[in-house]
């Protein structure tokens, strides 16, 4: 499907759990792709959906294959209701990554739920899905995908920063596409402002009243992971194996974690940005916790951090994924092996009603 213009959906569910973001998106393909959000829209997690999702790690085989089922359907009803509430006539594609529940590309396995061929025949539209797993059985680790929208639609920033569920990085180096987890934000942040009955920490208020634990940061940094070579990915496996159960070894009140652990976040950042970085494009849920950011400026006094509207926060990676999904369309790579660790560049993702 060769053209200069597409209208796709764009959806995407991370690790954070924020919800559903769908975003509508005209790409067009002259010299370079250019982009519009016409339309976007997060769709919260009703509260037995998220302890579905949350506790997704725990389920066996046979309960992991219901989830997957019964998210598939939640999502095609969301995607439908929110084409039928913006009255979308052309859509070439619906481009959806669904919903990380395992990460374990050493095993050489990914799950994200939703992408099954159900969602095509509950959609009387193009699907373009699942694109992790192509890249793991090609020897990557199906993360981070996002930087081949970075290197075409965001150039002109010097380092392309998320900050989700995860913190992740994207940069050229060498005259290619570098991109990696830094370390867990808002899988963490969010897991202790819960235990205080909020969702989040609204502009990270919370966390400025602790008070920083220098022992805890310290063993927090001593952490191998950090001082793996890219290409890396993290999943919750991470949190649940090695997060958690260092920051409960202290038995301190939530305040103090939640300020320990920003100034680890900011750190561990800072330590990945090279010197000669003046850029940092920051989106992703955690650009909205003000705390964060001033600690992250505090390790990098000399760099400019731009934080974009409120659109682009919140809507970037369901941006990139329906752009994945027009490469996909196109078959051109949507994977870059640099990033990866696969052995090749490729393009990845499955396509349902296409004939």
């Amino acid at each position: 499907m060769f053209k200069e213009n597409y209208n796709v959906i764009g959806v995407m569910s991370g690790t954070s759990l924020d919800g559903v973001d769908l975003a509508y998106i005209n790409f067009e393909k002259k010299e370079s792709w250019s982009f519009k959000i016409l339309f976007s829209e997060t769709i919260p997690y009703s509260r037995d959906w998220l302890n579905k999702l949350k506790n997704g790690f725990y389920l066996n085989e046979n309960e992991l294959i219901s989830l997957n089922e019964s998210y598939t359907g939640l999502l095609a009803t969301i995607i439908l209701e929110f084409i039928e509430k913006y009255s979308l006539v052309k859509i070439d594609a619906i481009c959806s990554h669904g919903h990380t529940i395992l990460h374990q590309p050493e095993n050489g396995f990914t799950l994200q739920v939703g992408n099954l061929p159900k969602l095509g025949s509950l959609l009387n539209y193009p699907i373009v899905c699942d694109f992790r797993v192509q890249d793991v059985l090609l020897g990557g680790q199906g993360a981070p995908l996002v930087p081949i929208g970075d290197q075409l639609l965001f150039s002109n920033y010097d380092y392309c920063l998320n900050l989700g569920g995860f913190s992740n990085i994207s940069f050229e180096y060498n005259g290619k596409r570098i991109a990696y987890d830094i370390s867990p934000v808002n899988t963490v942040l969010n897991y202790y402002v819960n235990q205080l009955g909020l969702d989040y920490d609204d502009k990270g208020k919370i966390a400025k009243s602790g008070l920083l634990d220098s022992n805890l940061f310290e063993k927090l940094n001593q952490i191998s992971f950090y001082n793996e070579p890219f290409p890396k990915s993290l999943g919750m496996e991470f949190v649940h194996k090695n997060i958690l159960p260092i920051i409960e070894s202290f038995s301190l009140p939530i305040e103090t974690v939640l300020r320990s652990f920003v100034e680890h976040i900011a750190f561990q950042i800072a330590h990945n940005c090279k010197s000669n970085v003046k850029t940092i494009l920051i989106t992703g849920g955690g650009a909205y916790h003000e705390f964060l950011i001033e600690r992250i400026q505090y390790y990098l006094p000399n760099v400019l951090l731009v934080v974009p509207d409120n659109q682009l926060i919140e809507f970037k990676e369901a941006l990139i994924f329906g752009f994945l999904g027009v490469l996909k369309l196109r078959n051109e790579n949507n994977v870059l092996a640099s990033v990866t660790g696969a052995v090749r560049d490729h393009s990845s993702g499955v396509i349902y009603n296409v004939n």
